[in-house]
């Protein structure tokens, strides 16, 4: 049997804002491993024009948009993915660092600008 894709039944907003705080969880400057297992999302990638770098990644601006979204945040706490205080801090839990969104080769681009 495989298993089944999106068993969280994240929506595309929730999904391509989990990945994006999946690769922030990897960067040291904008990330800080907890003792809980839990990696708090220290920094938010600042768009140029019509998109942003994260880390070695190139991701258009508009599928950011769930990283400032307070709805986001509350589904996202609720499917246990992420532990958050609205707008202050995010950190991922060991749930959301293992989920496997599926999508990380649609909105993650490699190399130069696109």
């Amino acid at each position: 049997m495989t298993l089944k894709a999106n068993p969280a039944k994240l929506n595309p907003l929730q999904l391509r804002t989990l990945t994006l705080l999946q690769v922030l969880a990897q960067l040291p400057q904008a990330s800080q491993a907890q003792a809980d297992g839990h990696i708090a999302i220290t920094a938010f990638p600042h768009a140029h024009g019509d998109h942003f770098h994260l880390g070695d990644f190139t991701v258009a601006s508009r599928d950011a948009t769930g990283l400032e979204n307070e709805t986001v945040w509350n589904a996202l706490t609720r499917k246990g993915m992420i532990r958050a205080e609205w707008p202050g801090s995010i950190s991922l839990t060991p749930q959301g660092i293992a989920y496997d969104t599926g999508i990380a080769d649609e909105i993650l681009h490699r190399g130069g600008h696109h």
